[in-house]
């Protein structure tokens, strides 16, 4: 595996394969099964003020697995990256349940 998680906290091999398990769960603590009209998506950036996402992903409703790819992360430079991980419900409601996210990209042997 050429990835860890920490809490919020992702450290991945510049270059490889992410595949994570994401957990939703209601204000009461109880898992949230998603709607098939809800859009759950993943932005990644360099810096919280900067106006576009580098990597913008939406995870399946179906799976709850967040996914990159190698050419996801390849053209990226090594360093500190942020996250956010944001619900959208079939009723236009936003919850952006995992913010203020820290992303590590490491270096590679090529």
């Amino acid at each position: 595996m050429s990835y860890s998680v920490n809490k919020t906290s992702i450290t991945l091999t510049r270059g490889d394969t992410l595949k994570i398990q994401i957990a939703i769960f209601t204000s009461d603590g109880e898992p949230y099964i998603p709607d098939p009209m809800d859009v759950i998506r993943f932005a990644m950036k360099k810096d919280y003020n900067d106006e576009s996402p580098l990597i913008l992903k939406v995870i399946p409703n179906e799976t709850l697995i967040l996914t990159l790819d190698p050419s996801d992360t390849k053209p990226l430079d090594f360093g500190k990256y942020v996250y956010d991980i944001q619900l959208t419900n079939s009723a236009g409601e936003v919850d952006t349940f995992i913010t203020k996210a820290q992303f590590i990209l490491t270096e590679e042997v090529e």
